[in-house]
Formats: structure tokens, sequence, C-alpha cells
């Protein structure tokens, strides 16, 4: 099956597009890899971090970064948000804004 990733909206494409090249290099592998193989390609590349909701994990020299997923019916995943982190824990900031437009997708899928 061949997964279709979508972002939220184009400043969090462009925003990802913005990371140092190495992490940007892992993240465009890993997308890759979800158009391939479907979203749950496990840790340490993706991981499920509450219903629905998922993450990209990038490593690199650079730093870590995060992209958010949430995928729908037809094969269709929405990059929601994602950012570099500068903690250990993902900040709350991030995880609200996340949900919030996961709760839109959803909303307007129905």
């Amino acid at each position: 099956m061949k997964w279709k990733i979508d972002y939220y909206n184009t400043n969090v494409q462009e925003a990802i597009l913005k990371w140092p090249k190495k992490m940007l290099q892992r993240y465009l592998r890993i997308v890759d890899l979800i158009e391939k193989d479907g979203p749950d390609l496990g840790m340490p590349l993706t991981k499920s971090l509450e219903k629905g909701l998922f993450e990209i994990r990038i490593k690199a020299r650079e730093g870590i970064g995060r992209a958010f997923f949430c995928y729908l019916i037809k094969s269709k995943i929405i990059v929601l948000h994602g950012f570099i982190k500068k903690t250990q824990k993902i900040p709350k900031k991030e995880l609200d804004i996340t949900r919030k437009r996961m709760k839109e997708v959803i909303k307007n899928e129905l």
C-alpha cells in the first residue's frame, strides 16, 4: 500500500525544510520509508505518542528534530508540526499546537 504525506499547511513544510542539512536528509529518508512501508516504522524512527498521534524522530550532530503526524483513512498522513528540540522532554507548547491541529484535521475529514 502506498501512503501519501501532506502537511498541515505550507508553514509546517517550510519550517522543516529549513532544518540543518543532515537533519533534513534524515527526515526525508524517513518520510520516503513511511510513504513506502507505512507510518509504523517503530523506534528509533517513529513512535506513537498517544491515540492517533505519532512522531518522526530525527537525531543528527546538529540536534534533535521532531515532526508530529496523524494518519487518516485512505492512506493519508498529515504532518502537523515540526521543531528542533532543545530539551530532553517534548515541550508542552509544541504538543498543544500539535493536538489542536490534529483536532482540526480530524474535524475537517469527517
